[in-house]
Parts: structure tokens; C-alpha cells; sequence
């Protein structure tokens, strides 16, 4: 039996969050103590995920990385935080935390979708969160309603490197991993006439 968890201003363990979770029927985040319902994704969202992880799965064929989607939590110990990001890269083994195999702590590379509902909080105190993560050196943000994409990679503690790519025949560079992802194939079969109806039906 499926359950729904109802936001509220209960202050919840993180064990009484993964036990609400595992009955839940639509993903929740856990924030140090609250719990958040996500927003739920559009057809587009779910293809430009889809479309990065393809193509990072394909050139990382062969070399020791691994990509993970959306159903995989990530645990981030210093904010006592537990998401849900869209696309993950992680570089050698997996570290999982109290041994689950469902949430993992190390990701290299994070990749998050933007929707009307989520994109200031994806560009502020959800970003602040994954810079507290040791092994974490790249934030792609990627603009489901039209051509653009948010880069920042580290450069040294506590600092940035922004880049925006806005145009079809461009190629996203990641620094970190050596790896160019043309934005035609990250954005392939999105329709963006499809934007403004399938954002209004959010949950």
C-alpha cells in the first residue's frame, strides 16, 4: 500500500522520514527535520534527463564512473538533507550511506531540470546544500522551457566558475570530466509548445 506524506510543521527524524518514504507514493525530500513533497515532472523534464544520462552513460563506457536518475537519493551529512537529483555522476565506487543501497553521498556531477516551481530553489539553498559535499565539482542546470543551460564548476574552495550556453549547435564542456554533450542531443524531441500546458499540471 501506497501512502502520500503530507507536508506539515511535525519535525521528523531521518529515520521516520525513510520510513514514511519506503510506503510513500510520490517522492519526498527531507530537509533537518522537515519533509517537503517534490514537484511532479513534466514529459519534457523526464526527456532531457533521459537524454543527459544516455549520453553519459554511452561516453563513459568502459572508464570507471557511474550514472544514476532520479530514483536515487543522495544523503548530503553536513545540511542533514535528503534529495532526489535528476541525473548523478559519481566517480569510482558508489560510498552509500548506513549501507543503503539506495542512497548514495559522493556525487562528482550533479544535473538538475528546471521547472517553473523548483528553479530558484535549484539555484539557491538546494546549490548551497551540494557545496557542502566533499567530492561534489559540477552543477549542470538545465532550462526545460526553452535553450539554456547553467553551468558551475569549482575552481577552488568556496569558488565558481559560471558558464551559460544558449544555442543549439553548442557543446556543454564539463571541467571536471573531460567530456563535451552537444545541446541538441540533451535537448532532443523536447517540444517546447508543450512547456506552458504540461508546467501548468504540476503537482
Amino acid at each position: 500500500m501506497t501512502a502520500t506524506i503530507q507536508a506539515s510543521s511535525k519535525r521528523y527524524s531521518p529515520e521516520e522520514y525513510l520510513e514514511l518514504e519506503s510506503a510513500a507514493e510520490y517522492k519526498n525530500e527531507y530537509r533537518d527535520g522537515e519533509i517537503v513533497p517534490m514537484t511532479g515532472g513534466t514529459t519534457n523534464h523526464n526527456r532531457i534527463a533521459l537524454n543527459m544520462s544516455i549520453a553519459l552513460c554511452l561516453a563513459f563506457k568502459g572508464q570507471n564512473y557511474d550514472v544514476f536518475m532520479g530514483d536515487v537519493r543522495l544523503w548530503i551529512t553536513r545540511k542533514r538533507f535528503y534529495t532526489y537529483p535528476d541525473v548523478m555522476v559519481i566517480y569510482g565506487k558508489p560510498e552509500y550511506f548506513n549501507e543503503r543501497k539506495d542512497t548514495v553521498t559522493n556525487p562528482q556531477v550533479i544535473v538538475e531540470v528546471l521547472s517553473k516551481s523548483t528553479k530558484a530553489y535549484d539555484r539557491g539553498d538546494k546549490f548551497n546544500a551540494y557545496k557542502t559535499i566533499p567530492t561534489f565539482q559540477e552543477y549542470i542546470l538545465i532550462d526545460q522551457t526553452k535553450i539554456q543551460i547553467e553551468q558551475y564548476s569549482k575552481t577552488a574552495n568556496k569558488r565558481w566558475l559560471y558558464r551559460e550556453y544558449d544555442e543549439e549547435d553548442m557543446a556543454l564542456v564539463f571541467n571536471c570530466l573531460e567530456l563535451e554533450v552537444s545541446l541538441s542531443d540533451i535537448y532532443e524531441k523536447v517540444n517546447f509548445e508543450d512547456i506552458e500546458s504540461e508546467e501548468n499540471g504540476e503537482k
